[in-house]
Order: structure tokens, then C-alpha cells, then sequence
């Protein structure tokens, strides 16, 4: 069966390139990277995990072409990542009815990030916030004390918080990104909705138990093609789960 054409599609996590090389996005935690095909010779740090990673080439208007781009997919509607630059400015300004807005967090920054999300939320309105837990540096677990903060600023503006879960695909240490982490967090923060990102893997099985245990928790397709979703996830989508698995691209 072909792909339906008459069902728009919102993706819960979609980038919009800003040039035409993509990998300031990651240099942020690039001091982590100790191997030197992950340092110098990737385009992107995940990049051993893909046949080839698709280059988007030199294009005027990234805003534009990424719109382009989702009428050619039918996505009606994306989540993305807010920069506070000239991108994402222009992507709120042209196309407010495209894009739903998410912020990047860093919960080594303590209050300073904790004032700077709720600045953001009330110029943009934001939809939710994120962590990278393996990609902050130094690496912050999920229920480590440093993100309690930033937990209690989801709460308070009722808005998700999206986690990276699982083995991370950039050659960095996993311990971090674990899914039992998920479990305390959960339990504290009742009203917080939380959502796991990227997979959870190995875990898929833990990340279903504790989805059927707390209701807060919900699960994001984001970095796997379809055919590449774990089973643990579909079967759970296809039976108790419809409401918590979310399409992320």
C-alpha cells in the first residue's frame, strides 16, 4: 500500500539547515568526541550509523526550501528546534502556521537557562523544551539534580520536556541516556509530560513498561526510518499505546 496523500502530517522534529556545512550543531559537545573519524573526518557525529548522509547543498533561502520540502512530503505542520537567530526568526515571521517551536536546553547553565526558557517562551510560545543528556558537557543524566530545574520550568509552563533516550549515535558515553533514569522523573513530576526521543534502544521493552506505568511518558520515532522502528515500540502502538507514540522524522 502507497503512502496516503490525503493525511497531513505533523513532525514532531524536523531541522532547518542554516548552510550549507551542518556541523556547528554539534560543537557543542564535540570536545567528548575522542576518536578521530568522529573529530575529523565525519560530516555528522552519527554518521557511521547511515549508508550516506544526504547534503542539502548551497540554497538562498534554507527557510523556504525546508517549507518546499514538507509540501513535497505533505507535513502540515513541524516541531523545530529555536536558535534565536536569523533562521528561526524568519521561519516564525514567513510561515507561523508551519512551525511549532521547541528550545534547546543546557542544565549545566543552572538559572541562567531556567530564566532564559521562560524569556523564550513568553516571545515565542514555546511547545517544549529538549535535552541531549550524552551531549552536554560535561554529560548530565536524566535524573540528575542539574535537570530538576529545568523539569520544574516544563512543569510550570505546561509544556513537554523531549529527551534524548538510549545508546547515543555519537561515540560518547551512554550512561547518561539510560531508561530507568526515566522512572524517578516521572514519579516527581506527575504533571510534567516527558517524552522519549531517538529510539530508547536497547531498552525499547523497559521504555513500554514504564509508558503502561506512568502516564506522563510518551515516546518519539525521531532519527529512525519506519522500517527501522523497534518492535517492542509498534507492537505497543498497535495494541495500549496509540496515544503515546509520536511521529518525529
Amino acid at each position: 500500500m502507497g503512502m496516503p496523500t490525503d493525511i497531513g502530517i505533523v513532525d514532531c522534529m524536523l531541522g532547518i539547515p542554516e548552510a550549507e556545512d551542518r556541523s556547528e550543531w554539534f560543537e557543542s559537545f564535540k570536545p567528548l568526541l575522542k576518536d578521530e573519524e568522529s573529530r575529523k573526518m565525519f560530516s555528522m557525529p552519527a554518521q557511521y550509523m547511515f549508508k550516506d548522509v544526504p547534503q542539502t547543498g548551497k540554497v538562498d533561502d534554507y527557510v523556504s526550501w525546508t517549507v518546499d520540502q514538507m509540501d513535497r512530503f505533505n507535513i502540515e505542520k513541524a516541531l523545530v528546534g529555536w536558535n534565536e537567530n536569523e533562521t528561526s526568526r524568519k521561519a516564525l515571521a514567513k510561515f507561523p502556521d508551519r512551525f511549532a517551536f521547541e528550545l534547546p536546553c543546557d542544565p549545566n547553565k543552572g538559572i541562567d537557562e531556567v530564566k532564559r526558557i521562560k524569556r523564550i517562551h513568553s516571545e515565542v510560545d514555546l511547545k517544549a523544551i529538549s535535552v541531549f543528556p550524552s551531549g552536554t558537557n560535561p554529560q548530565v543524566a536524566i535524573n540528575h539534580k542539574y535537570m530538576f530545574p529545568l523539569y520544574t520550568a516544563a512543569a510550570e509552563l505546561d509544556i513537554p520536556i523531549c529527551i534524548n533516550a538510549g545508546i547515543p549515535g555519537p561515540r560518547i558515553p551512554m550512561e547518561t541516556q539510560k531508561v530507568e533514569h526515566l522512572d524517578e522523573v516521572c514519579w516527581f513530576f506527575p504533571d510534567l509530560k516527558v517524552v522519549m526521543r531517538h529510539g530508547a534502544e536497547p531498552w525499547e521493552a523497559l521504555a513500554v513498561k514504564l509508558m503502561l506505568k506512568w502516564p506522563n511518558l510518551y515516546y518519539s520515532t525521531s532519527a529512525f526510518a519506519p522500517k527501522h522502528y523497534p518492535k517492542a515500540i509498534i507492537d505497543y502502538a498497535n495494541t495500549r499505546g496509540s496515544d503515546k507514540i509520536i511521529y518525529a522524522g
